[in-house]
């Protein structure tokens, strides 16, 4: 069974990027918010990692990210954020957070891609 990968961001083609570039290696499923996101985590099963962006409409900034990382049900999950803000905040926050990474928009797809290998499954698996 393939490994999953949540993706949440309210950038539309953020989400396409992403799920274009795993979905040959992996479940994929993207929502556009942090509500979906967390109705999603409730009705499934926990996925193997999750990208996510700490600026989401229905949320404040970073309060998903800060959710996910203080709950016992999701801080197990391996977190990456991908974010607009400036690069010292976004560093403060994802120690803060305890993400395993971060990316600034607009990010290179090949550092995600050797990063999401990297974590799921000890290797590259991607041909680039």
């Amino acid at each position: 069974m393939r490994k999953e990968i949540l993706v949440i961001d309210g950038n539309k083609a953020i989400r396409f990027l992403i799920q274009t570039i795993f979905k040959r290696y992996y479940k994929v499923v993207s929502v556009p918010d942090g509500v979906a996101a967390m109705q999603y985590l409730r009705r499934q099963a926990k996925p193997n990692l999750i990208i996510g962006s700490p600026e989401l409409d229905d949320m404040g900034d970073w309060e998903l990210i800060r959710h996910l990382s203080l709950s016992p049900f999701y801080n197990d999950i391996p977190l990456i954020v991908i974010s607009s803000q400036p690069e010292d905040m976004l560093q403060a926050n994802v120690m803060k957070y305890n993400a395993v990474d971060c990316f600034s928009k607009p990010f290179n797809p090949l550092k995600l891609i050797g990063t999401v290998d990297a974590l799921l499954l000890g290797s590259r698996i991607h041909k680039i």
